[in-house]
């Protein structure tokens, strides 16, 4: 089966510096930062300081909607022995969930990891009350490898996780 194929009105592009208070406005949203490790109330200055020197090994990818910045993935190979695989996460603003950027996003770092960094493996960690974003990582061919019971904290409770991973063949 083929993966889902994104929409045409989201643009999908590299991080710029300019892009970081649409990305915080996205990432301070309470649905995007309870479904990652971001915390609330993250500053632009916090987050410009951490945009400014990200390592070589990290791609940065956001969606754009009319001109807004909606949400981002960051996508990082790993080194040395394990060069041929790579991890990412990802986030989009609450009011633009379920439009599709979420499938652009993974679709973009899709044919970046297999047809620019020829990474064999792609893994993830989704919460596994993230029904949602388990969903989109199953339709690009993810498959479950491991649960991690507590972990993270959030909203005042440990949360469990899941292991995800794609292999190319």
């Amino acid at each position: 089966m083929d993966p889902p194929q994104p929409k045409t009105d989201i643009l999908i592009r590299a991080l710029e510096p300019g892009d970081i208070p649409d990305l915080t406005e996205a990432w301070n949203q309470p649905l995007a930062y309870a479904g990652t490790l971001q915390l609330p109330y993250t500053s632009v200055d916090a987050r410009q300081r951490r945009a400014a020197d990200p390592p070589a090994t990290l791609t940065r990818l956001v969606a754009v909607i009319e001109g807004r910045v909606i949400g981002c993935l960051g996508l990082e190979r790993y080194e040395n022995r394990r060069s041929h695989a790579g991890q990412f996460g990802m986030a989009v603003h609450d009011a633009y969930a379920g439009r599709g950027a979420g499938t652009a996003l993974l679709a973009a770092a899709i044919d970046l990891a297999d047809n620019w960094l020829n990474l064999k493996r792609l893994e993830l960690s989704a919460y596994a009350d993230n029904a949602r974003a388990i969903a989109l990582y199953e339709r690009f061919g993810f498959e479950r490898e491991g649960f991690h019971r507590a972990y993270s904290w959030r909203n005042g409770g440990y949360v469990d996780s899941i292991s995800m991973a794609r292999l190319r063949l």
